[in-house]
């Protein structure tokens, strides 16, 4: 070292040194930057660090781990947010254990304590498979020998998957096929997000068993109380305070299984980057369909239940006179008033495509004359389509809810109020005689999933108005 100045070895050193200019200046000088002498420095902050925060390894491997999944995944290069990030840009809330908490919208796509994650830490990269069409081949050539080259090293691999399977104990023993591991169900779920309405606004809980019980606050009036019993007061120096309770229930979120089924043509399997890309495409399609079907109109039978006409939804009556197929600015109005103050910054409106000509066209009354309601905006150069909106709140179009002038056809809905219940765990497999005669290939993807509304009933405000209050607000059948 050229530097005269000692090298601190401990953290009372350390501070010494940061709080001297003079001396933190000659370790930082360019002639220090060439001769090391900063890397000392460093290397003595680091050491003496680590050895007062022995944790902070195993903090740096797991970051580290999920910087090295983001590089797989995208290829350095794939837009939208990273494995293990939320869609902020954050990083995901974790439990003790690892296990990803609650989480809005996209959360914690990657999951560390996920069966598949499991998998992966079990074998080595080269000890595993590593694609989407890497793995379906090998199901393939497990179901229909062949002569392949490469074919016993597929199924040496994938007998891996199924012995680790075995091994794990699985809660599913009727779910069938091979467990897809953390990183590619990540990866389908993060491009399912994309297209998807409900899940990346709602909150997102993991799901360790296939049933989880969440507590919820009966919370029905708040015109003596708050939060189901909680009663505040304002008491005297020294009085006797009044006693208050809350009363809680419970959603019960019951993984219920969604199974996919996809034909592939042989040739198009032979080809694993053409298979893989396929399969990336569709696949997360076909998920963001069924789901964002059964979140907003399934009646939960079997099936998770919808937030559309759920026990916690407001209906808003049409206006007197209103004719069948219509949506009149009144109706707006009246949705608007009925969504929960503490979630006007949050709604969405999602509504059927075939609303459009009736929100477009919307006027104001006004004595004998009136005026069209402006209903979007227009983007800055540049941006791919001018947003819509109605009273400030984004508007999402879709063919997903009931068309024009039945109750759901236009909904007003705060969906972090929505549970979406993840088992975190994608099975896929293959049928050996299926489509033999066509050269085809017959697939089975399957998922377990559940979401329900938080809320188990509407709100009486304060004010004990009349017009209860929900996070889930539709018009009613024209």
């Amino acid at each position: 070292m050229t530097s005269k100045t000692k090298v601190p070895t401990d953290s009372a050193g350390i501070m010494e040194l940061l709080n001297d200019h003079k001396r933190l200046t000659e370790y930082f000088s360019p002639e220090a930057v060439a001769n090391g002498d900063n890397k000392a420095f460093m290397d003595a902050y680091a050491k003496d660090y680590l050895k007062r925060n022995p944790d902070t390894v195993d903090d740096v491997r797991d970051q580290v781990q999920s910087v090295l999944f983001d590089m797989i995944r995208d290829n350095g290069s794939r837009r939208g947010p990273k494995l293990g990030v939320t869609a902020s840009g954050g990083q995901p809330q974790l439990t003790v254990d690892g296990t990803a908490a609650v989480s809005r919208g996209r959360g914690a796509i990657y999951n560390k304590t996920a069966a598949g994650a499991a998998l992966e830490r079990a074998y080595k990269p080269q000890d595993r498979l590593n694609s989407i069409g890497e793995y379906c081949k090998a199901i393939f050539e497990l179901r229909s020998p062949s002569t392949r080259p490469d074919r016993d090293e597929l199924i040496a691999k994938l007998t891996r998957v199924k012995d680790f399977q075995n091994s794990f104990s699985s809660e599913e023993p009727g779910a069938g096929g091979f467990l897809i591991p953390e990183i590619m169900r990540s990866e389908l779920l993060q491009l399912a997000l994309e297209k998807s309405i409900v899940r990346s606004r709602a909150t997102v809980i993991p799901m360790s068993t296939l049933r989880v019980p969440i507590p919820t606050v009966d919370d029905t009036s708040h015109v003596s109380s708050i939060f189901g019993g909680v009663t505040f007061y304002w008491t005297e120096e020294a009085a006797q305070l009044t006693e208050s309770a809350a009363t809680f229930g419970k959603v019960v979120l019951d993984a219920k299984k969604l199974t996919g089924f996809f034909k592939v043509p042989a040739e198009l399997l032979a080809d694993a980057p053409a298979f893989a890309a396929w399969f990336d495409e569709r696949v997360p399609m076909g998920f963001a369909w069924s789901e964002d079907v059964a979140f907003m109109t399934e009646t939960g039978n079997g099936t998770p239940q919808g937030f559309i006409s759920c026990p916690a939804s407001v209906s808003v009556t049409k206006e007197s006179g209103q004719a069948t197929g219509t949506i009149v600015w009144e109706n707006i109005v009246n949705m608007y008033s009925r969504m929960l103050p503490t979630s006007l910054d949050s709604a969405v409106w999602i509504c059927s495509h075939d609303t459009f000509p009736q929100l477009a066209t919307m006027a104001l009354s006004v004595g004998t004359g009136g005026g069209p309601v402006w209903i979007g905006g227009w983007s800055q150069p540049g941006s791919d389509m001018p947003p819509m909106t109605i009273l400030g709140r984004p508007v999402i179009f879709t063919e997903k809810v009931p068309k024009l002038s039945t109750t759901g056809d236009i909904n007003f809905v705060d969906l972090s109020y929505y549970l979406i219940g993840d088992r975190q765990q994608v099975r896929v497999d293959s049928s050996e005689h299926f489509l033999f005669a066509n050269n085809q290939v017959a697939y089975r993807i399957i998922s377990r999933v559940d979401g329900r509304p938080w809320l188990q009933s509407a709100l009486t405000p304060h004010n004990n108005s009349s017009s209860t209050l929900s996070p889930f607000v539709q018009l009613q059948t024209r």
